[in-house]
């Protein structure tokens, strides 16, 4: 397990309890109560640490390498996946992956961010930052879903698009724009998840959906608190006050009717059991779909722009 900065003193414990765990593994001690007492104030230095995470905490928890990622999450409760690929106009942007499966038994268009986890796939998947490419082919997905019915389901994971200049030169701003226009559009129902980091227009081209879910430390914002600080503040330095004015949280978002509803993690972060993680997802998207399913097409549109035009 990859500890956190905030996280050192849960780390230390743990370190201390596989030191004891080594030393009775080789019959000199019986240290099981000492090792029981310290594995219990280490869950309780865990639950107490995340009851009060702050914004900047939150930002690190979302950006943890080891959280679950898109190929996780369609392993987990996405059937029958057929991936998608192409934007039938430049190239395969693997930023963002998309196709058909079945979430409950129920046909859906799945589209969403992959950052990769290791140094290989990371480089492959560009770090989850998606080229005007990428937002082409969730376009074309999108369409696809709407000719025949079938409601999208989006993951958002993102620090933001790529901002390259080969990117502004192929159109990035436009692609986001029409991506943006294209949820907005569709007359099947749209759920997105925010399940890491949703950074800038780069996830809200994902995002404009019937309802949106986040993760309960995961984050969403108009720019990261690094970027906020630097313009605000000159320095980087100051991203942790920048994260603690933007209102980044999932439950800030939710009272501010950004944000739909929260999905609740495992304790100390999806990146500690990955499995309940994806199971959690899974169970809101199904309820989410459940409810939204038997509406018309004009009545979809309506209740998305209407929630929009909510906000602020």
């Amino acid at each position: 397990m990859m500890f956190l900065d905030f996280e050192k003193p849960i780390a230390e414990l743990r370190t201390r309890v596989a030191e004891l765990r080594d030393t009775a593994d080789s019959g000199s001690l019986d240290i099981e109560a000492e090792v029981g007492k310290l594995e219990a104030k280490a869950d309780k230095m865990l639950r107490d640490t995340y009851a009060k995470l702050t914004p900047w905490q939150k930002t690190q928890v979302a950006r943890h390498p080891q959280r679950p990622h898109l190929k996780d999450y369609i392993a987990g409760f996405v059937d029958d996946f057929m991936p998608l690929a192409g934007d039938r106009a430049f190239a395969d942007d693997q930023a963002i992956i998309g196709g058909l499966g079945r979430i409950g038994g129920r046909k859906v268009m799945v589209i969403g961010h992959e950052k990769g986890d290791d140094t290989a796939t990371r480089l492959r998947h560009n770090f989850g930052m998606a080229k005007p490419e990428g937002y082409r082919k969730a376009i074309r997905l999108m369409a696809l879903a709407d000719r025949f019915g079938i409601p999208v389901v989006t993951l958002v994971d993102t620090s933001g698009a790529f901002p390259g200049v080969q990117a502004e030169e192929r159109g990035q701003a436009e692609a986001i724009a029409r991506s943006t226009e294209a949820c907005l559009a569709l007359g099947v129902p749209m759920v997105s998840a925010i399940v890491g980091e949703g950074g800038s227009g780069g996830a809200i081209a994902l995002a404009a959906a019937n309802r949106v879910l986040m993760f309960e430390h995961a984050v969403y914002s108009v720019i990261s608190p690094e970027g906020c600080a630097s313009i605000l503040w000159r320095t980087a330095e100051k991203a942790a006050d920048a994260a603690d004015a933007m209102k980044i949280t999932a439950q800030d978002l939710e009272k501010l009717g950004i944000v739909d509803r929260i999905v609740p993690e495992p304790m100390g972060g999806a990146h500690r059991d990955a499995q309940a993680a994806v199971t959690a997802l899974g169970k809101a998207l199904g309820e989410e779909l459940d409810a939204l399913t038997s509406l018309a097409a004009e009545e979809v549109r309506r209740r998305r722009r209407d929630k929009f035009l909510a906000i602020g």
